[in-house]
């Protein structure tokens, strides 16, 4: 005989954490569905720019459209994060993306799409992905505990990557098979699935805010925050250099060298998907580890982000290539679970989506030069000299940030009683039941 339907919600919920409620499993859910399509993509947009005719300069030119708008609106996004209910800022942020990739893979199927036309579109979805990530990351950080923080990022971050891997692998193969255009449309309709699974998120838990004195004073308040922490600040601007010449690297001469000396796409899929391998390896490692002080071992793991820039100017053979990203995936994967949880730890709930507006937009700040450059600077200096200044830029910057005392000595907080740490409206179903259940309190031990 079939449970009823209460009966079988009930199971369903005991058969996850008590701190996976329904918040997390929608937003791990939508992550897992946006990262098969958007990996791909990100792939088949540059090898749409190069089958229209275009030149090394001119992926860079498309891959800066991407970004700017990101630059431009990153901040009043998170203004919009912290003062709207998020969920609805994310959905309409997919909506947008959506019917951008949708265009643009219409554009690719029916004819030869023009420079500008792509330039525009890229455009658009990066208009929303600067409203969608301070909202998601406010919404994700205020959808679990304290107490589990450490487990529940790497859980998702784990998923996400993992997705990804399958779809840079798929994407490559694809473009291979049937062209860049299938790839962002299959894109376009993840961020539809996407958003419709992110229009079921519950806000409830989350206090009202307080009437404020406008965007501009949200602004400033969220500033103050970003400034008079300099572990926040000096990490951050490490990442706009690092960020910058990892992207150049990537979404240009990474391309290029596939092209040219790898074999095409589907080479530079595989090793962009053992990346994706990586991150899942250290995703793996961050559920059981819980390193004491936060900062200076995700520092420390932003070296290795140096070698697959290397790695292309050799050029490594595919194999040797797809062994310095899985290292770099894996080191990259230690920073961003001790980033997410310090951030948890150090910034209050109310201005999530503020504080991570300004890491965002200080952490991308460069990225449309650097790919609007990237062009230019190989046909000034060669791609080989151009892609070993990348790997140098990235290991100065991250030697710099150790000199800032609070990178090296920000520790790990004491976890909240348990008690107080869980919040009940976002807990799963009979969330007690489980915590007080000896085999689930084991199993729940940990960005």
């Amino acid at each position: 005989m079939n449970p009823p339907p209460a009966a079988a919600c009930r199971t369903t919920a005991r058969r996850r954490p008590a701190w996976a409620g329904r918040n997390y499993t929608l937003l791990t859910g939508a992550a897992v569905v946006t990262n098969l399509g958007s990996h791909g993509a990100l792939i088949a947009s540059a090898f749409a720019v190069l089958e229209a005719g275009g030149s090394g300069a001119d992926v860079g030119l498309v891959a800066a459209a991407r970004t700017l708008p990101l630059v431009l609106f990153l901040l009043i996004g998170g203004a919009l994060a912290d003062r709207l209910p998020r969920h609805r800022v994310m959905v309409a942020a997919n909506a947008l993306n959506c019917l951008s990739q949708a265009a643009f893979a219409v554009l690719v199927l029916t004819g030869h799409p023009q420079l500008w036309q792509m330039m525009l579109l890229t455009a658009l979805c990066g208009t929303g992905t600067a409203f969608f990530n301070p909202a998601a990351e406010g919404m994700l950080l205020s959808s679990v505990s304290g107490e589990h923080a450490n487990r529940a990022f790497a859980l998702f971050r784990m998923a996400m990557n993992g997705a990804g891997i399958g779809g840079a692998a798929l994407g490559g193969a694809m473009i291979a098979a049937i062209g860049p255009g299938w790839v962002l449309a299959v894109d376009a309709a993840a961020f539809a699935i996407a958003g419709a699974l992110r229009a079921f998120l519950d806000v409830g838990h989350i206090a009202d805010r307080a009437p404020g004195g406008g965007l501009l004073a949200d602004l400033r308040e969220g500033w103050v925050e970003f400034r008079t922490r300099p572990w926040l600040w000096s990490i951050v601007l490490q990442f706009s250099v690092v960020v910058a010449v990892v992207g150049a690297a990537e979404a240009v001469y990474g391309p290029l060298v596939a092209r040219d000396q790898l074999g095409g796409p589907a080479p530079w899929g595989l090793a962009l998907g053992f990346f994706g391998i990586g991150t899942i390896a250290g995703a793996v490692l961050m559920m059981v580890w819980k390193p004491r002080r936060l900062l200076l071992v995700g520092t420390l793991c932003v070296f290795p982000l140096a070698l697959p820039s290397a790695g292309l100017a050799v050029p490594l053979p595919v194999w040797g290539l797809c062994a310095v990203m899985f290292v770099s995936g894996t080191a990259i994967e230690v920073f961003g679970v001790n980033w997410m949880t310090t951030m948890h730890q150090e910034i209050p709930e109310d201005k999530f989506s503020r504080v991570s507006a300004y890491d965002w937009f200080g952490s991308v700040s460069m990225l449309p030069l650097a790919t609007a450059m990237a062009g230019p600077v190989e046909s000034t200096f060669g791609r080989t000299s151009a892609l070993w200044g990348c790997a140098a830029l990235v290991v100065l910057g991250t030697a710099a940030v150790l000199f800032v005392p609070d990178v090296r000595r920000l520790t790990r907080k004491p976890a909240l009683p348990k008690a107080a740490s869980v919040p009940a409206t976002d807990a799963a179903p009979d969330a007690a039941a489980d915590a007080a259940d000896p085999a689930v309190s084991a199993g729940v031990s940990r960005g």
